[in-house]
């Protein structure tokens, strides 16, 4: 007997969440340029005669002896401005997970499933590529993960017509991607735990909490109580990012109905995400992407361990792992694409996943520390595995537009463009 299928995948988002995705992911797109551009200036400025100035720079060290934070600007960028980038992150999370459409298990069940397979196969192919290199072992986590705003701005040029269902769907994979990301850099990169400064982190965090529950916005009070948080979680030997996105959970986040004005977490969410996406990544991408192709060994680096570990993890495991767990997913609940897609739609957009920019090259840093040959096989991967996963991205979406279903092209106005698909 055939089976009767159910249910849809990459349905449209609800009404409510039309609206503020469509205007996230305008804000995505525009700090992914700006990404972009600072980690073209890092590599154009660490392959010149000057690379000497580039990494000079990076060893400039600023901050308070007395409180252990005399810290070099590559360190700042690092610890510092992508606590606003988790911050932000912590407040995405929530906000999806309570009010947005993560909260219907019907709906959280894909991006759920495609981000942890784009965890799992990349980090699994990682180590098989790497093995009978111990050293290269600690590596194992850098191509789990996904640049969203990196992601977007691709997209933006070469996805234009793509419906709005799938470009919402990248942005919900990424929401959970970034939680798995947060708990692995929490947990499995924490090497020295001082346990008296997390205990002391917990009480400015739990004001920050108080005050926020009363709906305080006064940054004279919020501020300083988020800087001795980050400070302390700092000095405990956790990341220091990982206090951005504690202080972005304890945000209240209610679920209003449309026309109602914005809640305390849009409010925090629209004042911090521009200086997120279009100074603290931007900085930290111009710290971190600077690789000396003559330092690291040339092109013969791209047969190191590390590097082919991160360039197949990223490239083949994200697709495999991503539309592998579509598929599972259509085939396990017997639902089937909406309409407007197709499956060569899921392969190029699993290919989008392994651009694996900002956290990848975080990760990189903690697990073999920063300007280590280790790091720069890393930053080599990261940086061949997002143009090789652009190349490949573009032609399977080229595809997709002249095989997408006819009727898919008056689909939906393009939350991103701001126009109807072609």
């Amino acid at each position: 007997m055939r089976r009767t299928r159910t249910g849809r995948l990459f349905v449209p988002p609800s009404p409510g969440e039309s609206t503020r995705l469509g205007e996230l992911l305008r804000r995505e797109t525009v700090g992914g340029a700006l990404l972009i551009g600072a980690a073209v200036l890092a590599l154009a400025w660490s392959n010149s005669p000057w690379r000497g100035a580039y990494t000079a720079l990076g060893a400039i060290t600023v901050g308070p002896a007395a409180l252990h934070l005399d810290l070099p600007l590559a360190a700042w960028a690092s610890d510092g401005l992508l606590a606003i980038f988790f911050f932000v992150a912590g407040l995405e999370l929530k906000r999806e997970f309570v009010a947005g459409d993560l909260r219907d298990p019907a709906r959280a069940v894909l991006p759920v499933a495609a981000a942890v397979g784009g965890m799992a196969v990349p980090a699994g192919l990682y180590l098989l590529v790497t093995l009978g290199d111990p050293a290269a072992v600690p590596g194992w986590a850098v191509p789990t993960a996904t640049d969203i705003a990196f992601a977007l701005a691709v997209l933006a040029v070469i996805g234009r017509g793509l419906p709005t269902a799938l470009r919402t769907f990248l942005l919900t994979l990424a929401v959970v991607d970034d939680l798995i990301a947060i708990t692995i850099i929490a947990v499995v990169y924490t090497e020295h735990l001082a346990v008296g400064p997390l205990l002391l982190a917990l009480v400015p965090i739990a004001l920050f909490g108080v005050l926020v529950q009363r709906r305080v916005r006064s940054w004279w009070l919020l501020l300083p109580l988020a800087v001795v948080a980050w400070a302390l979680v700092h000095a405990s030997g956790v990341h220091a990012t990982v206090a951005g996105v504690l202080l972005g959970f304890t945000v209240p986040v209610i679920r209003r109905a449309p026309g109602d004005g914005p809640g305390l977490a849009e409010h925090f969410e629209h004042r911090w995400r521009p200086l997120s996406a279009g100074v603290a990544v931007p900085v930290f991408a111009f710290f971190a992407a600077g690789v000396s192709v003559a330092d690291a060994g040339g092109w013969g680096a791209l047969g190191d361990a590390v590097t082919l570990g991160v360039l197949v993890g990223l490239v083949a495991g994200k697709t495999v792992g991503v539309a592998g767990a579509t598929w599972l997913v259509s085939r396990f609940t017997r639902a089937e694409l909406d309409a407007s897609l197709c499956w060569y739609d899921v392969l190029g957009l699993a290919l989008l996943g392994g651009i694996g920019f900002t956290v990848s090259l975080l990760i990189g840093e903690l697990a073999f520390g920063p300007g280590t040959p280790a790091d720069d096989h890393v930053k080599t991967g990261v940086v061949a595995a997002s143009v090789v996963a652009t190349l490949l991205a573009t032609l399977v979406l080229r595809l997709a537009a002249r095989r997408r279903p006819v009727r898919a092209r008056g689909d939906a106005t393009d939350p991103a463009a701001g126009t109807e698909s072609p």
